[in-house]
């Protein structure tokens, strides 16, 4: 009767070490696939860093064959001019003074001001809803940026003044975005954090400038402005033919619902309707008139 218990025991004892044996092969794997997943990760960083080593080596050359590629392999980005190209001929500049893009926090979060979303906070604030009205500027951003004038290479820079005295650059081959509630969002974080910079790029499509306006506008530069309440009434078509091509061309047009902009700094200042006009509106007669003068189609 001993011997069987003998028997026995041994087979326990046998069951016990194989599982211990099972259990330790099972905890060796999990480090085994760790240890491949860190040589794994180690290389894809390397080949990350080499590539962002490589990619800060690309000479000018390189540079300039990337901004000729045509727009239909490159869907929704303007076409882009060259440097050389673009210093050889004579570019346009745009200002936007008095846009209405203020921020105020509304609740426990800070937005926009406008007045279809805002008009009871402004009125309690004492203010009129009538004067917020960033709608204006998103208007003649896009007027400005989707014109065939900008596409063309033919747009040196945008300048945007707001009511507030606060100067932002906004770059010619940004995109702005279409719906007002998004650019709103843009606006609320270029303001905020006084810059916006592009995806994965260490570019910034919009910032915020210097004041005054003046010393970012090239040193040869006519500068024209535009109000229904000057008495100077033009034919845009006619006035843009006359001008000279030796100097870069500067509008300055207001994005503000009502008033008129500041002419200290303009050499000529202009009417182009017999009627008052958006801002959207008298930029696309501004391009349309560029256009045709350069033969732009």
């Amino acid at each position: 009767m001993v011997r069987p218990f003998a028997v026995k025991g041994r087979g326990l004892k046998k069951r016990k070490k194989s599982k211990e044996a099972a259990y330790d092969v099972d905890e060796e794997q999990p480090e085994q696939h760790q240890e491949e997943a860190a040589h794994y990760v180690d290389e894809e960083q390397l080949e990350q860093n080499q590539e962002e080593e490589d990619g800060e080596q690309v000479n000018e050359e390189e540079d300039e064959k990337i901004a000729m590629v045509a727009v239909n392999e490159l869907q929704g980005i303007p076409k882009v001019v060259s440097k050389s190209n673009q210093s050889a001929r004579k570019s346009v500049i745009f200002v936007l003074e008095r846009a209405s893009l203020e921020v105020g926090k509304v609740g426990k979060s800070y937005a926009i001001l406008n007045s279809d979303d805002h008009a009871n906070f402004l009125r309690r604030h004492g203010k009129d809803p009538a004067d917020y009205r960033p709608d204006i500027v998103h208007q003649a951003l896009l007027a400005i940026l989707d014109s065939p004038l900008n596409k063309a290479g033919r747009l040196k820079a945008v300048y945007v003044k707001t009511e507030k005295g606060v100067l932002f650059e906004v770059k010619p081959y940004v995109r702005i975005p279409r719906t007002f509630k998004r650019f709103s969002g843009i606006m609320l974080q270029l303001l905020q954090k006084l810059s916006i910079s592009a995806v994965n790029k260490r570019e910034k499509l919009l910032r915020v400038i210097k004041n005054p306006v003046t010393q970012h506008l090239p040193v040869n530069c006519r500068r024209i402005g535009f109000s229904y309440s000057s008495e100077k009434l033009v034919k845009l078509r006619d006035y843009v033919s006359v001008v000279s091509d030796d100097d870069d061309l500067v509008f300055v047009v207001g994005a503000m619902a009502h008033g008129k902009i500041d002419n200290e700094y303009t050499d000529d200042f202009v009417a182009v309707s017999g009627y008052p006009l958006s801002a959207a509106c008298c930029i696309g007669r501004i391009c349309n008139a560029l256009e045709e003068k350069w033969n732009i189609l």
